[in-house]
């Protein structure tokens, strides 16, 4: 910290008590009072530098015999304040530093002691070393910014305030490698070649790049008011919002001791890990504290983590917050919810009126702004066909991340017996059909919500059921889902519909790439192949040959497997159907669920297997006819040789 020195006498002030005497041999005429301290001086080296002081002992008669006494309770700074001012009209050795030249330079200013009282005095002294050494210093800036809290209305009117604030504000916006700042502050001296001196010498060193933040854990040393005026200032240079909201981020985790329980150890960097409290805001403080710094963030979106605005949502929550700031931040959330973890999601619900554990009304409201903004980009961005391809078409990956984060907060919420059918229904269906490629985790959330919910009766089943589609699960959540008890009769014969039709779909796709197969072989393998596509006997020589047989037979393999896969389904099917008719014929209800499910299902199976095994048959006789004539085509080969 720089300093500079008023003043060549000894110290000729000595302290009893709470009364300040000096030294100088002669008894002294004036009793000043400055608060509790007391100060007993002579009157002419106070009568030359102060203007204020000399119309107050004119005041006093000179017929006083115990002399006069002077109060003197309203001077800035106080009594540390006076006590320089009085060994500075002493010519006493004083020390201005950055901590004390603001409340000194007010206290001059109430004094009245300017150049007309004598040359070099207080005023024009505190000035010079203010504007000349502090304001060119950045730590010496923050230092008498801090110190301007006690005296704000004095510095207010002297304008110190102000400038202090433009010149913290111009120094956190310029780049620091390019004065040295703050290597510089921090006692590093560079040589003309730029590198780092000790004691004169360099020591081929060089200063290491600050990066943004540098400024970050200086100026959260500062009061709320001159903060806030501090990030004004910023804001009118042009500051990037993401340095804005790094610095409103460690200034609330300071200061909200309810952000550090949540935080992680990786997010602590060593630089501000040491920052403490001394003492704990009261609640009050700590809600207007919240308030203001939300009102201070830029509406940007990614420029503040979403975990750190979650973090200000449940401590506003706590807090109780007014309805605005809430409000605020939930929309912030909502404009960069696929950038949320689960672990944020997991709001504990703080109000006692509502029995569920979590809070689903929050996310709600949060998925809602997020859809909005979501509906609002993709009708700013129409699409377009050109040629058969999609021209500005919106991306899906953000809504589709969301649609996954909130199927494992629907399974993470399910288990809570308090959470009730309509306000599980209407999160799961608030998403888009779109945002699903898949409905696995929606069928896994459904499955956990029936298992935690066993009262259900059957017809809310079904309806908690009709928010999954059968036709986007996948093989393995087929597989689950038909042979789960939980779920109605309904949707398992839907599951094994679409289950089988996708293993015919996938049979299919395997005898289509069988054959593909078998043609780019041969052709890779220079085969001669027939016109009507067929491989030529003379081909069937060599070792390229013998690999294409052997993966076709690994082929067959897995097709068989399908095969035994399809038929024990088509058991399963038939004998649950065979069931549904059972109980059909003794209650009158199932008459109407066989008319419902065993004429369509019926019809679509039979014809479905039909059709698949004519088409086996009609492959295995060509085949067949095949053979004969590739035996003859080898014999009339070998007679011809």
């Amino acid at each position: 910290m720089a300093c500079m020195k008023l003043g060549s006498k000894t110290d000729g002030f000595q302290r009893k008590g709470q009364a300040w005497f000096c030294t100088t041999g002669l008894p002294s005429d004036i009793l000043i009072e400055v608060g509790e301290m007391s100060f007993h001086l002579h009157k002419f080296p106070l009568l030359s530098r102060s203007g204020k002081l000399e119309r107050l002992i004119e005041e006093f008669s000179d017929d006083e015999e115990e002399g006069c006494a002077i109060k003197l309770h309203d001077i800035p700074g106080g009594p540390n304040a006076f006590e320089l001012a009085a060994k500075f009209c002493y010519g006493v050795k004083v020390e201005l530093t950055a901590a004390n030249v603001v409340f000194l330079r007010c206290a001059a200013e109430h004094l009245e002691m300017t150049e007309e009282y004598g040359e070099g005095n207080l005023v024009s002294q505190t000035e010079v070393f203010l504007n000349q050494v502090v304001l060119r210093s950045w730590k010496d800036s923050i230092k008498a910014l801090q110190s301007c809290e006690d005296v704000l209305p004095q510095a207010e009117g002297l304008n110190i305030v102000k400038r202090c604030v433009d010149s913290v504000a111009t120094k956190a916006c310029t780049d620091p490698n390019l004065f040295g700042w703050p290597m510089m502050e921090h006692g590093a001296m560079q040589s003309p070649g730029g590198s780092v001196l000790w004691n004169g010498i360099s020591t081929g060193a060089r200063p290491k790049n600050a990066s943004s933040d540098w400024w970050f854990e200086d100026v959260t040393g500062l009061s709320l008011q001159l903060y806030k005026r501090l990030i004004s200032a910023m804001e009118a240079r042009g500051i990037k919002p993401e340095n804005i909201s790094g610095s409103l981020t460690l200034y609330a985790k300071r200061y909200l001791p309810g952000l550090n329980r949540r935080q992680g150890v990786r997010e602590n960097s060593s630089r501000f890990s040491a920052i403490s409290l001394s003492s704990t805001p009261s609640e009050d403080d700590q809600r207007f504290l919240l308030e203001s710094i939300e009102a201070m963030l830029p509406m940007q979106k990614g420029v503040a983590s979403t975990r750190f605005l979650f973090g200000l949502l449940r401590t506003a929550m706590i807090l109780n917050a007014n309805a605005a700031c809430k409000s605020n931040l939930e929309k912030r959330i909502g404009m960069q919810l696929d950038k949320a973890s689960l672990e944020d999601l997991l709001v504990p619900n703080y109000s006692y009126a509502v029995e569920t554990l979590y809070d689903v009304d929050c996310i709600h409201r949060i998925l809602d702004h997020f859809l909005v903004l979501d509906q609002a980009s993709e009708d700013a961005s129409p699409c377009s066909i050109d040629d058969g391809q999609l021209i500005g078409s919106p991306s899906l990956t953000p809504i589709t991340m969301v649609a996954k984060l909130m199927d494992g907060y629907l399974a993470e919420v399910a288990p809570d017996v308090n959470l009730k059918l309509p306000k599980f229904q209407s999160l799961a269906a608030a998403l888009p059909d779109y945002a699903r490629p898949l409905d696995d985790g929606l069928y896994r959330a459904i499955d956990i919500y029936l298992k935690a919910h066993h009262w259900l009766t059957d017809s809310e089943r079904e309806q908690l059921c009709r928010l999954m589609d059968c036709q986007k699960l996948s093989l393995e959540a087929c597989t689950h889902a038909a042979q789960n008890e939980r779920l109605p009769l309904r949707v398992v014969v839907q599951v094994l519909f679409f289950e089988q039709l996708q293993l015919r779909t996938s049979i299919a796709g395997c005898f289509l790439v069988s054959d593909n197969l078998d043609t780019s072989r041969a052709l890779r393998h220079n085969v001669p192949i027939s016109n009507e596509g067929a491989i030529q006997p003379s081909a069937m020589r060599g070792e390229g040959w013998a690999n294409a047989v052997r993966e076709n037979q690994v082929l067959k393999v897995g097709m068989d497997n399908m095969r035994l896969r399809v038929s024990e389904l088509e058991k399963e099917c038939s004998s649950m159907k065979q069931e549904i008719q059972k109980l059909g014929k003794g209650k009158g209800p199932w008459n109407s669920v066989s008319k419902m499910f065993g004429f369509r299902i019926k019809s679509q199976f039979c014809t479905t297997q039909e059709a698949a095994i004519s088409s086996q048959q009609d492959g295995m006789k060509e085949q067949d006819q095949l053979k004969p004539k590739q035996s003859r085509h080898k014999r009339n080969v070998s007679s011809a040789n």
